[in-house]
């Protein structure tokens, strides 16, 4: 059974990497709105609380986080063992409409799976869905537009789900949106569903291009994005990427997580792999169409190469290095993020991490090892050395030989 993962973030609790089960489980709460760029559930805590989620989750282990915090992680639920004392967030703003709480009682564990109690007016509000405004027409066009531009299928499925969901939000048919509900909106994200920086500009550039290459119709003109979010990415020591790789039993699995680390690679780009891409002779990879549409070469460690080629002999592969369920198409983004997180687990690795932590731990490593900063560049494929400066600030500074200027100076007498 998957272990669910709460992060406790300011006014709303963030749940990543849900399995179907668990979106299932989700889905029916109606408490909060599926991320799905960034793969992740996010509630706002005016709509459940972390009691509620206990009894909603009851029966499954749980990892809990507290950004910002210094309380210790919360483990629970594995191996029958009951629910930890109750995480200390602050207690949800009171309001008549959206309050669904559930009183507390940790000595007493719930029996098995079971929704929160939801009041009367709040039943009556879940019950009513709203009609969809963004018309299987203005779709159509959306789409099309975005194909003859050569969008990719990713970008197009998020532009498709921002103005469908901006519509029903606002209930308004396109030609009757004005810059009012636009700003609204966000503020709605940003507010209640508490998006990230780079999910509202996601939002922006969509509803954007709809309203002005699609409707011809400018509501965005005033509408100033957010300033991105300047996080440092997380990344694994090298001792930790060894238990990573020596727990996963599965080959298939092993060589993702090991192409992942080695050669740099987004998820994206991992998975589309195939045989052909790999030259044994040059020790490289050609990455095709990678981020930006651009292809670039990048590294082939010895490990890995060998690892391949009796992968390959032992299950016949030609085409595409990890094939999905149908031989025809490449394993999916979601599975392989599954993957990762199982890894985690068997590795037991208590750290909010994501697949994409092995490309950091990539480039970080190739600095502590003294591996020239634009070399790393061209390997990563980023078209600015500023993005690649950031590891920089991850990097170990006793490994860069970075001395405090204090120790320079005489000791005193």
């Amino acid at each position: 059974m998957d272990a669910v993962y709460l992060f406790h973030h300011n006014d709303t609790i963030v749940i990543p990497f849900s399995g179907p089960v668990l979106s299932q489980i989700l889905a029916r709460s109606a408490a909060g709105f599926q991320d799905c760029p960034r793969s992740r559930y996010v509630i706002p805590k005016k709509r459940m609380d972390a009691p509620a989620l206990r009894r909603l989750f009851s029966g499954r282990p749980c990892v809990e986080f507290v950004r910002g915090s210094d309380e210790p992680v919360r483990i629970s639920g594995f191996f029958g063992r009951p629910w930890a004392p109750p995480v200390q967030v602050p207690p949800p703003a009171p309001n008549v409409v959206d309050a669904l709480t559930v009183p507390d009682a940790p000595d007493a564990p719930a029996a098995g799976p079971s929704l929160p109690a939801v009041s009367d007016t709040t039943c009556l509000i879940q019950a009513i869905d709203l009609p969809e405004k963004f018309s299987p027409l203005w779709a159509a066009k959306l789409e099309s537009e975005l194909r003859s531009r050569k969008y990719s299928l990713r970008t197009i499925r998020s532009y498709l789900h921002y103005n469908r969901y901006f519509c029903r939000r606002v209930q308004k048919g396109p030609e009757d949106v004005d810059s009012d509900d636009v700003r609204n909106y966000l503020a709605y994200l940003d507010k209640t569903l508490d998006l990230s920086t780079s999910s509202m500009n996601i939002a922006i550039s969509a509803i954007k291009f709809f309203y002005n290459y699609v409707l011809k119709k400018d509501v965005v003109r005033e509408q100033h994005r957010p300033r991105l979010d300047k996080k440092l990415p997380a990344v694994l020591a090298e001792s930790e990427v060894k238990d990573l790789l020596d727990c996963e039993k599965n080959p298939k699995h092993r060589l993702l997580l090991m192409l992942a680390y080695s050669s740099g690679l987004r998820v994206s780009e991992v998975v589309a792999l195939r045989k052909e891409h790999i030259d044994f002779r040059r020790k490289t990879i050609l990455v095709r169409s990678g981020k930006g549409r651009k292809d670039r070469y990048t590294l082939l460690s010895d490990r890995a190469a060998d690892f391949i080629q009796r992968y390959c002999a032992l299950y016949g592969i030609d085409g595409w290095l990890f094939p999905g369920r149908v031989s025809s198409r490449h394993l999916s983004i979601r599975s392989a993020q599954n993957i990762f997180t199982k890894a985690l687990n068997k590795a037991r690795i208590i750290k909010p991490l994501s697949i994409h932590s092995l490309r950091h731990s990539f480039a970080t490593h190739l600095l502590e090892n003294g591996t020239d900063i634009r070399y790393i560049q061209d390997l990563l494929g980023h078209s600015t050395l500023r993005t690649t400066q950031r590891y920089t600030h991850v990097a170990h500074r006793t490994i860069l030989k970075i001395r405090s200027p204090l120790d320079n100076l005489p000791p005193s007498e």
